[in-house]
């Protein structure tokens, strides 16, 4: 097994294993699905646009925080410049209860297929990928939110791209 393979599968194994183990208490799963537009940060590049879906269970929860994982795909790009990931991690969230929003911050760790161009060099391979990222998502009816922002800053192993991602979108939370 590749080591970066085994480093994304150790970590979502082990994420796993600690919220399985942590007491029950409200949780809850939603899925989501975003407009996505990123900056891959490449010369002569413009902005890309894309989708990104995914699922996410907050299996921990007191009064005002909760903690999760997140498990998404995105696929953010066309032609000679594209990324197409699939991520896992912890998700904590900050619920104020004064206030219809949910801020939240993700770490996450997976694989992305990687495509673009600088100059006559093109890279096209699948590599490690990681991804920090923040978001509010805001209540609009009793089980769906308006994602309302998220932004991600990214980068895969043994590349100088680092994406900077906008999303928006929408989440329904399930029962």
């Amino acid at each position: 097994m590749r080591p970066a393979c085994f480093l994304v599968t150790g970590t979502f194994c082990l994420s796993l294993l600690l919220l399985m183990s942590t007491p029950r208490a409200q949780a809850q799963v939603g899925v989501y699905g975003e407009f996505s537009a990123s900056d891959f940060n490449v010369p002569n590049t413009n902005w890309q646009y894309g989708t990104t879906f995914g699922l996410f269970y907050n299996r921990w929860t007191v009064p005002f925080f909760g903690l999760g994982l997140d498990g998404r795909g995105a696929v953010v790009g066309k032609g000679t410049t594209k990324a197409i990931s699939g991520l896992a991690g912890p998700r904590l969230t900050f619920k104020p209860h004064v206030l219809p929003v949910m801020p939240y911050v993700e770490a996450l760790v997976g694989a992305g297929d990687l495509k673009y161009e600088q100059g006559i060099a093109q890279t096209n391979a699948t590599k490690l990928e990681y991804q920090f990222l923040g978001g509010l998502d805001w209540t609009i009816f009793p089980r769906v939110d308006w994602r309302l922002v998220e932004f991600s800053y990214g980068g895969f192993s043994g590349s100088a791209l680092n994406p900077r991602t906008l999303s928006t979108g929408i989440v329904v939370r399930l029962p």
